[in-house]
């Protein structure tokens, strides 16, 4: 049976097909396999088991707003470490090389644009910088969205995705929970319609300031949402967490949050809601 082997092929490594990289993503809830370009036709949103990725700003704004029909706000703010922080890094490194990671200069980008027919400001935080972390900018970009959406009698939705106040900040980072709050109180008395989405993760000072105190609370299936962490609050109690705790399913079963909305029936979800509150 010589005749029916194979003979064996010496390629040389000039002569292999090399698979270029970044074509797959492994989904990290089922573990399937994703060919990347359809995970980003179906925005980052796993077919196999509805997992949602965790996405940047871009996605939220092709997603949400009508081509090209949006202006982005307050671009030029930016910390100037206002405490000369220094730990294992210095701060201001650490803003550098998340500026250059993401092209951003904070945690959060704000916009004035169209939804479908309906005018909108909205607030998109970004996980990769610091972690979304709340500063004194991302402080100052919720209140100054709050007054410009006041002020201009339109809606106000934020993209909530946060590990919770910047410790490089210090105080001035946990002063933003106040001045969010306080802002969104008087938004909120001028008749203004505000709407937040807490996406993966929502935590921390985030969590206890705007991301709670929508008149509409959304959320992404699966978010991790919460203020201290499972295990902090597991050691405090002491005692096991239920299955799914701090998950938005659980969260909604609770009453914290009022609906749970995939990413692909964002854009319809929130213009249904505005036309009715409005």
């Amino acid at each position: 049976m010589a005749w029916f082997r194979r003979k064996e092929q010496n390629l040389k490594e000039s002569e292999k097909k090399d698979i270029p990289s970044g074509l797959w993503e492994k989904c990290s809830s089922c573990n399937e396999i994703l060919y990347k370009i359809e995970l980003e036709k179906r925005h980052s949103v796993c077919h196999h088991c509805n997992h949602h990725f965790r996405v940047s700003s871009d996605v939220y704004l092709n997603l949400l707003f009508n081509e090209g029909q949006y202006t982005e706000l307050f671009k030029n703010l930016k910390t100037n470490d206002p405490l000369n922080f220094k730990a294992g890094k210095k701060y201001k490194n650490q803003l550098k090389t998340a500026m250059e990671k993401t092209g951003h200069l904070d945690a959060i980008r704000c916009f004035d644009g169209m939804l479908i027919d309906r005018k909108i400001i909205l607030g998109i935080m970004n996980f990769k910088f610091i972690g979304g972390s709340m500063g004194i900018v991302v402080g100052e970009k919720v209140v100054r969205a709050t007054v410009y959406a006041e002020e201009n009698n339109v809606p106000l939705i934020i993209i909530c995705a946060s590990g919770g106040a910047r410790m490089q900040e210090g105080a001035l980072s946990l002063m933003q929970m106040a001045r969010t709050s306080a802002q969104l109180a008087q938004f909120s008395k001028s008749s203004g319609l505000y709407i937040s989405l807490l996406t993966d993760p929502t935590t921390g000072g985030v969590t206890a300031s705007f991301g709670m105190l929508g008149d509409v609370i959304l959320a992404e299936p699966g978010a991790l949402i919460g203020f201290a962490g499972p295990r902090v609050i597991k050691q405090t109690i002491g005692e096991d967490l239920p299955s799914g705790f701090q998950r938005a399913e659980f969260l909604m079963e609770k009453g914290f949050v009022d609906r749970i909305v995939p990413r692909i029936e964002l854009k319809n979800e929130l213009y249904k809601l505005i036309n009715v509150l409005t």
